[in-house]
């Protein structure tokens, strides 16, 4: 989940953690009474609370909640009344009053009487202040004066003050209790806000069935749904959905639309959206505020083609501006469908079809000036290639560019760009339907920093698919685009321990924990997302791998247990929905996969313990509907939330059931041909004694294998696993002919009911002196049967390096360095190569930083550098060559075809080698690279390969920026040794002068 920053500390905010719920804006409430705070709660007497009745609905329903929430965590609700500034309201000490400059005649007389000072947010989008005003109205001594510089100001006011107060945003859908407290205060300073960093913020529901869909059909509806369509997305579903999206301080909806219209399910939906304060529109495909295909579908006529069914097309169209005029909307224009509107993709009939919409506007609104309706061409797939062919739109319609469905933003506004009224914005997914292959059970992360940079901040739309289990991603990606200037690659763990403390009332240490799991999974499942798994992802027999992996999970999922248990009772299913279920279940089906692989790998090698992986993964596999049922089970029911299928794609299309990975036994009550003992070594996916394909090239009369250890191997040791090959026990004992092998245990047993045993072997290097050889021989006593005997020969070759040498050493074949041990980083211009904390598959990801908006990039050799010093033994074949595989993140060429992303690297005091490492697709497409169940995005990761001469001893490889945003994971320097792994080598050992 990885999941994607300007520069701020969160000192002030972490130190109000422990009685203030609030994460990422500034703090106004407290739960002890201080000399300058106002009660709201005290003595288990609330403060009343007044606004006008000529405020926005929105504000009424939001001032309802407000006085709802303080009854949830106090006991006590306060009186709502709605008043005039001429109201005789008796002699009042305290008072909160709400309301909206320019639209309460309340608040309005109360700034015209006491001379108050709200230039900060006059006029401004979605700002709000809430202060202490004395003698605000005649019989109010002092008043909480909460004012939002319009409709959607005085709404975030309010809901930011109920978070402070202990009222999560998901209270109601993932069960969050809210945190008691009886007695309530405000700082006489209060809180504000000033105009968020995004001005449209929101979420589109898409791809909702199975889940979603059939969840509503069984809470909103008596089981038929809206009468044309049968959708279930009535106005009592959405008006849940609209408080939760002010909660989180958005404001903007793409409706459900693959079985449903909200314009026609329900005529509620419209009004009540509005009525609320969201912001409308429709999706990239759905033009006009009309949905496609279900409208269409119910009420067009003829073909989805412009150039052949104009006029039926645009009364369509009409009627869709129609019904939307009375409500706030950002208007969607443009054509297509699932493919483009025609082969050719018709530049001139796009722009006639956009002039044609524009002019529908026009008449509809009965205005001469159609820029002042907001409007949005969403740049989506060959839409962008459209606009790379050089279709445009008029300069105030935001264009909304697109990531590639994989979270990687194909393309920023360049700053040729950056100066259109319409601005820029970027439409963002968290779910997918498509190829290489669906994804929408589980959430990995996301990545908007760099639009921010570059200036892409109208609007910000992330597909959510189901809502859940998004819930921690949605929330980030909304406060985020709401303040943008407080979170920096520093401390983005920082929100979600802020996010664990507030969901689940615990301390800064255990929010810290929190923070750690949600990092891991997030890691770990954006390595490789859940649903393109397979048995042989991770690698079986090279560098422990597979076995590392699922000690990852375990480990994981015993912390995730271990804060679960300590939580109270009533915390318990928020904690299950948002982070002990998706740890859960994402470590059953990694793990199964790897347990799948295993089994096949050892039914391969006669190995009777192919036969407990066998059991497991089955036991796997229904853990994980297990799962599926404690989910759904959970409270009042979230019964469907998890339908969705993800085991065993056979295509990019969900599977119409989850099937079990494959698996096969062997005879469990017949022996190996060869015998009742099994030898494996460590790195080989060959078996003795016996016949194996993999044992030699021939297939047959192989012979015995042998085993080499280098003194700076990461894991210090190589293992042999001896293994029944059937029914009958053995014990065996490992000698050796020399002194200096080292043999745990040099002795064991094996049978049915316990069928391997590990033997580790070390070496004593003081007592080697270069490459020695020693003969390891395992001899088996086999029960009413001759004994067994196998020599495995090991060889321990003991490499040292120059005194006084500080970087990385070769073992193993090859040097491997996470990118952000770096021995020396040099700044030009301002930048340097910064750390991204968390990113990438196995540490951290380094970036030039800052982006900015400037978009400097520099000739190869004189841009801002990062060196890495290594030792090497070998080079590939003896031929004084290496190989260096710089792992990237997967970042396509945001700033055009102009600009592709490019590095420089150096061999020591050699010439730079520049590599532009992301060839340019076809317009609105992708390199060839990029698509397939094993490309780049399916990888989640870029692997270039440059050659370097570099003779055994000491080097330093140097990289220097030419193009902004690229991240270097890691960096594999292969002498010869290096081995096929979907990780890579681990991190190779660091020795210090």
């Amino acid at each position: 989940m990885r999941p994607r920053w300007a520069g701020f500390v969160l000192g002030a905010l972490l130190s109000l953690t422990a009685t203030v719920h609030a994460i990422g804006q500034s703090t106004c409430v407290s739960f002890a009474p201080s000399s300058s705070s106002l009660p709201i709660v005290d003595n288990e007497k609330a403060t009343p609370v007044f606004i006008s009745a000529d405020d926005w609905p929105g504000v009424q329903q939001a001032a309802s909640d407000f006085v709802s929430d303080i009854e949830q965590v106090t006991g006590v609700k306060p009186s709502l009344t709605n008043i005039t500034a001429s109201s005789h309201l008796g002699n009042l000490n305290n008072a909160v009053i709400i309301g909206t400059l320019g639209h309460s005649s309340l608040i309005d007389a109360i700034v015209n009487h006491t001379r108050l000072d709200v230039s900060s947010i006059d006029g401004q989008w979605e700002a709000f202040m809430a202060r202490e005003v004395k003698n605000p109205l005649p019989g109010v001594s002092n008043a909480y004066v909460i004012i939002g510089a319009d409709k959607r100001g005085s709404i975030f006011a309010l809901y930011d003050h109920s978070e402070q107060f202990g009222v999560s945003p998901w209270y109601w859908w993932a069960d969050v209790p809210t945190t008691r407290n009886s007695q309530i205060f405000v700082a006489s300073e209060g809180c504000s806000h000033s105009s968020p960093t995004v001005k449209y913020r929101g979420l589109f529901l898409n791809d909702e069935q199975p889940a979603l869909q059939n969840w509503a059909m069984e809470k909103f509806t008596n089981g038929t749904g809206a009468a044309l369509t049968g959708s279930p997305f009535n106005h009592f579903f959405y008006t849940k959905l609209f408080e939760l999206l002010l909660r989180l301080k958005a404001n903007y909806l793409w409706p459900a639309q693959w079985s449903s219209a909200f314009g026609v399910d329900d005529d509620q939906n419209q009004p009540l959206a509005d009525w609320y304060g969201i912001v409308m529109g429709t999706s990239h495909e759905e033009p006009m505020m009309r949905s496609i295909p279900v409208e269409w579908g119910l009420f067009g006529v003829g073909p989805w083609d412009y150039g052949v069914n104009k006029q039926n097309i645009y009364n369509f169209w009409v009627q869709g501006a129609e019904r939307g005029r009375p409500y706030e909307g950002i208007w969607t224009v443009g054509m297509r469908g699932d493919e483009p509107i025609n082969e050719e993709g018709d530049i001139s009939l796009l722009e006639e079809i956009v002039s044609d919409q524009r002019t529908i506007l026009s008449n509809v609104f009965n205005t001469s000036d159609v820029t002042t309706i907001p409007q949005m061409w969403c740049l989506y797939q060959e839409v962008e290639g459209y606009y790379d062919d050089g279709m445009r739109v008029p300069d105030d319609i935001t264009l909304l560019w697109t990531d590639d469905t994989w979270g990687n933003i194909r393309r920023f506004p360049i700053p040729s760009e950056r100066n259109r009224t319409g601005g820029a914005g970027v439409y963002y997914h968290y779910d997918l339907v498509g190829p290489p292959r669906d994804y929408k059970w589980i959430t990995t992360f996301e990545q908007m920093s760099t639009a921010v940079a570059r200036d892409a901040v109208r609007i910000w739309l992330v597909n959510v698919g189901d809502l859940k289990p998004y819930e921690m991603g949605i929330e980030f990606f909304m406060t985020y685009g709401w303040n943008s200037s407080i979170w920096n690659q520093n401390n983005l763990d920082s929100f979600v321990s802020l996010w664990a403390q507030r969901e689940f009332d615990m301390s800064e240490t255990d929010g810290d924990e929190v923070a750690t799991i949600i990092a891991n999974l997030t890691r770990f499942n954006s390595r490789r997302k859940p649903e393109l798994l397979n048995s042989t992802t991770y690698s079986l027999v090279n560098y422990r791998e597979a076995d590392n992996v699922v000690a990852g999970w375990q480990a994981l999922n015993a912390s995730a247990t271990q804060l679960a248990n300590k939580l109270p009772s009533s915390m318990q299913p928020a904690f299950f929905q948002l982070v002990l279920h998706p740890v859960r279940a994402s470590a059953t089906v990694g793990t199964m996969w790897i347990y799948s692989g295993i089994n096949n790998l050892r039914v391969s090698q006669a190995r009777l313990s192919a036969n407990e992986y066998a059991e497991m993964v089955s036991t796997l596999f229904e853990q994980d509907y297990d799962l599926e049922l404690e989910y759904h089970s959970l409270l009042d029911g979230k019964d469907h939330m998890m339908d969705q299928t993800h085991i065993m794609y056979y295509y990019w299309q969900q599977p119409m059931a989850n099937t079990m990975p494959f698996v096969s036994k062997v005879q469990s009550r017949k022996q190996a041909l060869p015998g009742a003992m099994r030898i494996v070594p460590e790195g080989t996916m060959g078996s003795w004694p016996g016949d194996n394909q993999y044992d030699c090239t021939a297939g047959y009369n192989c012979p015995n294998p042998t085993v080499y250890l280098d003194a700076f191997v990461p894991a210090g040791n190589r293992f042999i696993d001896v293994g029944a090959g059937g029914p009958t026990p053995f014990t065996f004992t490992v000698t050796s002919n020399v002194s200096w092998a080292k043999i745990t245990p040099s002795q064991g047993s094996v049978s049915p009911s316990s069928p391997e045993q590990r033997v580790v072997l070390s070496a004593a290097w003081d007592k080697v002196e270069g490459a020695q050889a020693a003969l390891i021989t395992f001899n088996a006593s086999v029960q009413d049967q001759p004994p067994m005997s196998l020599t495995v020969t090991f060889i321990a070759n003991h490499t040292t390096v120059p005194s006084g040498f500080t970087g990385f050493v070769e073992g193993d074949g090859g040097v491997s360095i996470e990118a952000a041990h770096a021995a020396r980083n040099t700044s030009v211009a301002g930048i340097s190569w910064v750390n991204l904390p968390g990113y990438g598959r196995t540490l951290s990801g380094v970036t030039p930083w800052p982006r900015g908006g400037d978009e400097l990039n520099f000739t190869a050799g004189t841009g801002p550098s990062i060196e890495y010093d290594f030792y090497t033994f070998n080079s590939i074949n003896g031929t004084g060559n290496v190989t260096v595989t710089a792992y990237m993140g997967p970042t396509l060429n945001g700033l055009g075809p102009d600009r592709p992303l490019a590095f420089a690297m150096a061999m020591d005091s050699g010439e730079p080698q520049v590599d532009y490492f992301v060839p340019e697709g076809p317009p609105g497409g992708y390199p060839p690279q990029w698509n397939g169940y094993d490309g780049w995005v399916a990888d989640n990761l870029i692997y270039t390969n440059l050659s370097f001469v570099a003779l055994p001893g000491v080097h330093t490889v140097k990289i220097w920026m030419v193009e902004p945003a690229v991240i270097f994971e890691k960096l594999v320097i292969d002498t010869g040794g290096v081995q096929p792994s979907y990780l890579g080598p681990p991190e190779s050992i660091f020795v210090s002068s």
